[in-house]
């Protein structure tokens, strides 16, 4: 029975196979904030940073969690350690990541927090907050000025509440300090992220004054590309990497062999030498992250709908649903595909093809569930982008659309049986009560494109858009998911 826990007392004594740090976390010192300490920043920057720290140990890690101290609880007893299971249907390889020198919880220590990220040896600050994080309306990329957060924030900036207000702060306090600012790295999957970012966090300082306003102007704020496929961690999990370490990790974190970190070099108080571990820095990130939007999250996004709908909890056994690798392929190849700008150093045959691979990967129990979060703050960059390149160029656009029809017939809150459907999402409540009394395939879809937010001004006036999505979602009204995604396999 596993009795001690995964610590820096412990580190020494795990099994031979289990790869550990090369460094003494204990002599890390903070050069990196990272707000929205989640598994995919512990299994993505984290671990290329964690790679880097032997030749320069200033720049650990410290992690804020946003909301929830569950976090913190769980690494905080073990020193910030925490394990890193790859696995692939080859096997699995284990490895303690010890980047993370401490967590820290907004919601009970703000001004710690604030004094973090304004201390002179922070340098970089960066993002995992999700799209909704950003306080903005994703049709426009602008600060939503209304938005609950932002209104508390302006009006109590010494407590936030956003990661907008708590950058802003940070920075005023730095300002204040005679300090220049620190660069903002946005992790999350967002067309331009470092300029979404920059554009909310700008304003919001505007909004608090010309002087901040100015201040913030001259931040950086590279645009990314990320990619790594991280599931849920499971009880079961837990105990199968308990059982090979000999102790207890409360929170491990399970990933794929595959990581892909493309940068832009902007960076003007220095930065860890990720490019060690694999990291690609450019001039222009945006033909990758587009390339990532549409072929990866895109496909994603679509399969966990349909797959859901079809009763397939994880992306594999989505997968292996008759027509589904047909439809995913062909959604890629012939939809998505003919939408990108050249790409030199990318064979995007290799990477559909790897994409394919990855999805099937059977060790990864990444559920449909988890990826079908937040359709609303998604689908603008993930699906209805293409849609309007499509649009533009007088190209088909079905099987996308079949991605959108799905997610309109998930996010209404009720499966083929009738049966409610646990949504996360920030408009789930407008959705259920807008469509829910609806029978109307027709009327249903007119209620979803009434969301600007999601949608815009153009799709929403789009007949053909409209007679499109209404098609769709009829099939899976009438027919079930099952069904129409095995008619693909037909092609």
């Amino acid at each position: 029975m596993v009795r001690d826990m995964l610590s820096r007392e412990t580190l020494a004594h795990l099994p031979a196979s289990v790869e550990r740090p090369t460094y003494d976390p204990a002599a890390l010192s903070v050069g990196i904030v990272h707000l929205g300490i989640g598994a995919f920043h512990r299994a993505h920057q984290a671990v290329f940073t964690d790679s880097v720290l032997s030749n320069d140990p200033g720049w650990g890690i410290c992690g804020v969690s946003l909301r929830s101290p569950e976090t913190r609880d769980a690494l905080a007893p073990q020193d910030g350690l925490y394990t890193l299971k790859v696995q692939d249907g080859g096997g699995e390889r284990l490895r303690v990541i010890g980047s993370i020198v401490e967590v820290l919880v907004a919601t009970e220590d703000p001004e710690k927090v604030l004094s973090r990220m304004a201390a002179a040896a922070t340098r970089i600050v960066s993002l995992t907050v999700t799209e909704k994080g950003y306080c903005h309306n994703p049709a426009t990329g602008r600060l939503d000025e209304a938005h609950p957060d932002i209104r508390h924030d302006l009006s109590h900036p010494e407590r936030p509440k956003s990661a907008v207000g708590f950058i802003v702060e940070a920075l005023a306090l730095r300002q204040a300090a005679g300090l220049s600012p620190f660069t903002l790295l946005s992790c999350d999957n967002l067309p331009a992220n470092g300029h979404v970012l920059k554009r909310v966090v700008q304003r919001f300082a505007e909004l608090r004054g010309p002087e901040l306003g100015a201040y913030v102007a001259g931040i950086a704020s590279p645009s990314t590309m990320i990619d790594r496929i991280v599931p849920a961690t499971t009880d079961a999990d837990r105990g199968a990497v308990a059982a090979a370490l000999g102790v207890a990790d409360a929170w491990p974190v399970v990933t794929e062999p595959f990581k892909q970190w493309v940068l832009e070099e902007d960076f003007p108080l220095g930065r860890p030498r990720w490019e060690a571990d694999g990291a690609v820095f450019v001039k222009d990130v945006s033909a990758f992250e587009l390339m990532k939007l549409r072929l990866l999250n895109g496909s994603h996004s679509t399969l966990a709908y349909l797959g859901y709908l079809a009763g397939a909890e994880t992306v594999s056994e989505a997968m292996r649903l008759p027509g589904m690798e047909a439809l995913v392929e062909g959604l890629m190849r012939e939809e998505a595909i003919p939408t990108l700008p050249p790409l030199l150093s990318i064979n995007l045959t290799h990477y559909r093809a790897d994409l394919i691979a990855r999805f099937n990967n059977p060790a990864l129990r990444h559920r449909t569930w988890q990826i079908a979060m937040d359709g609303s703050q998604k689908l603008p960059q993930r699906l209805l982008g293409t849609i309007r390149d499509r649009i533009a160029a007088g190209e088909a656009y079905g099987r996308l659309a079949l991605g959108v029809a799905a997610w309109m017939r998930y996010a209404r809150g009720l499966d083929e049986r009738g049966n409610a459907i646990d949504v996360r999402d920030p408009l789930a409540g407008r959705i259920a009560a807008m469509t829910q009394p609806l029978s109307a395939p027709a009327r249903i879809v007119d209620a979803y494109l009434s969301l600007s937010e999601v949608f815009g001004d153009d799709l929403a006036k789009d007949a053909a858009f409209r007679d499109t999505l209404t098609a769709a979602l009829s099939r899976l009204m009438l027919e079930g998911a099952a069904a129409v995604v095995a008619s693909f396999g037909h092609d």
